[in-house]
């Protein structure tokens, strides 16, 4: 490898470090709905949330309804996606209300600090204290149900601490090598809710929804 290369390889790392630790120093200041979002492209749309689903049916329908392409909103520099002109027209009202935590990723992989899956469609969403979370899965969902009230805790907290107003994908390749102490393969955390549902003793067992309720 000749100087110039290498020289070439340390100012590319360079730049990657100055893209997300300056964000990273702010997150603290951030809200827990995003920026970062988690976005998707398609003929309609080139950042789109919630895999196209209707942010405001899940709170009006209980239920994970897709938006009409022909029924939607940028918003805070992405595209929110409505089944209807009144689901539109509420959301524009009280984004705040309706807008997903942790932009859209994946609740359970904010909660390892990797911004990273998707979700939205059916039984992966959940409403907890009046707030709507994603998951990238059911089994996601499952897994951070297994200690919901102590996972809510450390996801927001890691948010603010460190991906509100971050480069996600820098944070996110950062914490697949350097894992936060209380990390757990997905076979770990399959094999203990495995074990759970077995003894019983799942907060949520299969088929049994959950909507944690507003704090006293």
């Amino acid at each position: 490898m000749n100087r110039r290369h290498t020289l070439s390889l340390l100012l590319s790392g360079a730049a990657l470090l100055a893209s997300g630790l300056p964000a990273i120093a702010h997150a603290a200041e951030a809200g827990d709905q995003g920026p970062p979002f988690r976005t998707m492209s398609d003929a309609n749309a080139e950042r789109l949330m919630l895999l196209g689903y209707d942010p405001v049916a899940y709170f009006t329908q209980n239920a994970a309804v897709l938006g009409n392409p022909a029924i939607q909103s940028e918003h805070q520099g992405v595209t929110w996606r409505f089944a209807s002109a009144e689901n539109q027209a509420a959301f524009l009202r009280e984004s705040t209300k309706y807008m997903p935590q942790f932009g859209g990723y994946c609740a359970n992989g904010i909660n390892y600090a990797v911004p990273w899956g998707a979700g939205g469609g059916s039984n992966t969403w959940r409403i907890y204290r009046g707030k709507l979370y994603v998951f990238s899965g059911q089994s996601s969902r499952d897994h951070f149900e297994m200690a919901t009230e102590q996972n809510l805790q450390l996801a927001h907290q890691i948010w603010r601490d460190e991906i509100a107003g971050a480069n996600a994908v820098f944070v996110r390749y950062k914490r697949l090598v350097f894992r936060v102490p209380h990390y757990k393969t997905d076979a770990a955390l399959q094999a203990e809710w495995e074990a759970q549902l077995a003894a019983g003793t799942l907060p949520v067992m299969p088929g049994q929804p959950q909507m944690v309720p507003a704090a006293p």
